[in-house]
């Protein structure tokens, strides 16, 4: 993969992006709405999705990467790191593959992504318990998942819609 200047300057903004919605997210937990562990609304897959429709799959796992990496060596927890990596690159390559299917739209594609992010947290905590404990609160996750899911894919599709009237931002598919 070669990135153009333009294109990594725009890898480089969604990763600053991604990181302050991650901050932001992390400054207003969803627990207090929703007390289960482990939920979120997973600001920052608004740019992973957004990043895979408008750059690619490739460039995408560059700034997913990246995030993830800066996340975890920002908030001084490395152990996160296997759990933002697994979840991410899991609902990546389910986004990836859901974004071909013809008349899925940018909401089930989310919604696919946000499930699939379950599933890849789930198999971290696996690895790192060393047990499958954890797949019994999968279904659990995977339910929350829908909205999570739905709510990133609004905001994508609202964030499609206002930059394609302004012309400002040409999708790359």
């Amino acid at each position: 993969m070669r990135l153009t200047t333009k294109a990594l300057t725009q890898c480089a903004m969604l990763t600053t992006l991604a990181l302050g919605l991650s901050y932001v997210e992390s400054a207003f937990p969803l627990s207090a709405l929703i007390p289960l562990p482990g939920v979120r609304l997973g600001l920052a897959n608004i740019v992973t999705l957004f990043a895979l429709y408008a750059l690619g799959t490739a460039p995408t796992l560059c700034v997913l990467l990246a995030r993830c990496t800066l996340g975890a060596v920002f908030a001084g927890n490395m152990n996160a790191l296997i759990f933002s990596v697994l979840g991410g690159v899991t609902a990546l390559a389910c986004m990836a593959a859901l974004s071909r299917c013809r008349g899925l739209s940018v909401y089930g594609v989310s919604v696919g992504g946000a499930a699939a992010h379950q599933c890849g947290q789930i198999a971290a905590a696996m690895l790192t318990l060393g047990n499958a404990a954890p797949l019994y609160y999968l279904p659990v996750l995977l339910f929350v998942s829908i909205f999570t899911g739905s709510v990133t894919g609004l905001i994508v599709a609202l964030l499609f819609r206002a930059l394609n009237a302004a012309k400002a931002f040409p999708l790359s598919r």
